[in-house]
């Protein structure tokens, strides 16, 4: 897959990838070089490593282990992937947590504590922030080896074709998150009952539709409040919440901040990643 370097220091090398494989296109075993956790922003695929099989969509992130193979699918999807991939050295992933199972968890589905990171770190990397984009990887893995440690794993088993299915409600969700979107009407886009919509999706993806859809508003606040300059309360109905208080109380759960002093961060306060190296872990 091509990729870009983008920031190389001793401790973290920053990549981007941009997958242009479309259904059809034969897949092929690759190696994680290092110890890295990448963050999907964009698009989805398929991923199976150490005999596991995983679906990732825009928020996901897949975790690498040196010397793993993995092989990667696009049948789902026709317009690629893009991800921004943080490769630690040994030494930084021992500082952090050296904990071999933790970094054989494959990947993660969208998690609010990651997402919004992963948002901060893809503004750093666009020249939309002030914050040091190693600075940024670096909380990003210290979140992902707290969050890791106390989740149970999950394992996507379903069939294939279930799991094409949950990946285009998925990429609907995504598509169309700024609007009102409930179970029955996501259900009802994906062409199943609700209860098989839901338990599909959650089985496939690891997460609930309902999940899913207020992770992707928090990704895309988050975006928006690194990048634009409108209201708190504007962004926050731009991007799909009908409440202003249910907004801040979710954002500050997922950032441990709230939506301003996230904006802050991204104009260069580094307390913010200062606090959350040090914050318990949350969902």
């Amino acid at each position: 897959m091509p990729a870009e370097t983008i920031l190389q220091r001793p401790s973290i090398t920053v990549f981007d990838y941009i997958c242009t494989a479309r259904p059809g296109d034969a897949p092929f075993a690759e190696r994680h070089d290092g110890f890295s956790v990448s963050y999907v922003r964009r698009g989805s695929f398929g991923c199976r490593q150490r005999g596991e099989a995983f679906e990732l969509v825009a928020g996901s992130v897949l975790v690498g282990h040196p010397g793993d193979e993995f092989t990667c699918t696009h049948d789902h999807h026709a317009g690629g992937d893009e991800c921004l991939s943080f490769e630690l050295d040994p030494a930084l992933v021992h500082a952090i947590g050296d904990d071999s199972e933790t970094w054989r968890a494959g990947a993660l589905p969208p998690l609010p504590g990651l997402v919004v990171l992963g948002e901060l770190a893809q503004a750093a990397a666009e020249g939309r922030s002030d914050l040091g984009l190693d600075e940024i990887g670096m909380a990003f893995a210290a979140r992902f080896t707290a969050l890791v440690a106390g989740r149970p794993r999950t394992t996507a088993e379903a069939p294939p074709r279930d799991r094409r299915r949950a990946v285009e409600a998925a990429l609907w969700i995504e598509a169309h998150a700024a609007e009102p979107i409930d179970l029955d009407g996501a259900a009802r886009a994906a062409g199943l009952s609700p209860f098989h919509f839901l338990r599909l999706f959650a089985r496939s993806l690891g997460v609930t539709p309902h999940q899913h859809l207020v992770r992707a508003r928090l990704r895309h606040a988050a975006r928006l409040l690194a990048e634009d300059g409108r209201s708190v309360t504007d962004i926050a109905y731009d991007v799909g919440f009908g409440d202003l208080s249910n907004f801040v109380r979710s954002f500050h759960r997922a950032a441990g901040v709230s939506p301003r002093r996230f904006r802050q961060a991204a104009k260069g306060d580094r307390k913010i990643l200062q606090e959350r190296l040090a914050a318990p872990a949350a969902g």
